[in-house]
């Protein structure tokens, strides 16, 4: 369970004490329920507030956030429609009711057969929408969007990031639980995973027996890159039968999910003993990730993150070596905000989880990653993966 020092959260909602229980099963449907109930009733108010009158959402991250339902996507529309005020509504092909039964009692549920043409089923729950603004989920198809607007003409038409991304960034308890047992169980399957050699086996391999460790750990959806060597220098390598070496750094950045929700880490170990520039070149990033914590608080900018650790690099003559922001938000989506990256203003709330992730890549010779996930408290940050930083040298 989260740390003693974290019993509190002030997620700027609700101030509630985090039980010490490991969470070991699920919620009843009721308990379910009423916690999408009040993210559905949260996103209405925000509606409210940003003066949007309809709300629509595809299949996505967004749409499992708010229903709980892991809608199919494919090219039968599905669709949630929140209005800023009334009853959430659901539009489903009826082949896909059934999908949606154990929600009837959180939104209304509407079918299309298969010679309607759903756009105008939507049209009609929504009404007139001329002169309205209507927000859009950005994973919505074009295809749907483009039918939509042809249905529902004279609205003003708008991105809903704004308003799903303040839900969002500010994880709930349940969500808070989930990170961390993806996180412990990822960190579990490292330290085992470094107990074997890597030479001679090439980095598909390689990431694959890692794979596999964290799969064995119920993780879902398994995914991630081996870098080795000269591949290590390029920060997002497709991973290749490239054989690791002696002498090789290698970057493995992996993870899973538990319930939609992700484990994002990287670690960089050496094969047989390092030269002294990369022993160097490790200490600095092994700062840069510490210093990046350190700036962790409320209140404090976004970018103010990135130029903990840019700095600190900088200083040690690497700076044109660090090729990215230092942290992306971490949930539903391996890649959500808010985003750790210069000119972005944005302070820091309790509650907000996201990567800290500082790298030095030296073209056609090695680079170095150390990622972690974090925690943002009322008192400072709080990593969520302890597998261990130090330098591990393999055979």
């Amino acid at each position: 369970m989260l740390e003693s020092a974290l019993r509190v959260l002030d997620t700027g909602r609700d101030r509630v004490e985090i039980i010490p229980t490991r969470r070991t099963e699920m919620a009843t449907t009721a308990a379910e329920l009423g916690i999408y109930a009040d993210r559905l009733r949260r996103a209405q108010e925000e509606l409210v507030r940003q003066g949007v009158d309809l709300l629509l959402v595809g299949p996505s991250s967004d749409f499992r956030y708010l229903t709980g339902h892991d809608a199919h996507l494919s090219e039968r529309l599905t669709l949630l429609l929140l209005p800023r005020e009334g009853n959430p509504t659901v539009v489903v092909p009826v082949l896909e009711a059934p999908t949606v039964a154990d929600r009837r009692d959180l939104v209304d549920v509407h079918t299309w057969e298969e010679t309607q043409a759903p756009s105008d089923l939507v049209a009609t729950l929504a009404g007139d929408v001329a002169g309205k603004t209507v927000a859009v989920g950005d994973q919505l198809w074009s295809v749907f969007l483009l039918r939509l607007q042809a249905a529902m003409p004279g609205a003003t038409w708008i991105s809903a990031t704004p308003t799903m991304r303040t839900l969002r960034m500010i994880k709930d308890f349940p969500e808070l639980e989930l990170l961390q047992d993806a996180a412990r169980r990822t960190d579990d399957a490292w330290e085992e995973f470094i107990t074997q050699p890597l030479a001679g086996q090439t980095e598909r391999e390689a990431l694959e027996r890692l794979s596999a460790l964290t799969r064995q750990r119920g993780l879902a959806g398994a995914w991630g890159l081996c870098a080795s060597g000269p591949n290590s220098a390029s920060p997002h390598h497709a991973t290749s039968d490239r054989v690791i070496q002696p002498g090789d750094a290698v970057i493995f950045d992996w993870g899973g999910t538990i319930e939609g929700y992700y484990s994002d880490v990287t670690r960089t170990v050496h094969v047989g003993e390092p030269s002294d520039e990369f022993r160097r070149v490790y200490d600095i990033v092994y700062s840069a990730n510490q210093a990046t914590l350190d700036a962790v608080r409320p209140g404090v900018p976004c970018e103010a993150l990135d130029e903990a650790a840019r700095d600190l690099i900088a200083g040690e003559g690497y700076g044109a070596a660090f090729l990215h922001r230092v942290g992306h938000g971490l949930g539903l989506d391996v890649h959500e905000e808010p985003y750790l990256v210069a000119g972005n203003d944005l302070p820091l709330r309790a509650g907000m989880v996201f990567s800290d992730e500082p790298g030095i890549y030296l073209e056609g010779r090695f680079g170095v990653r150390i990622e972690d996930a974090v925690l943002c408290t009322d008192t400072g940050g709080e990593r969520l993966n302890n597998a261990t930083r130090e330098l591990i040298i393999v055979g």
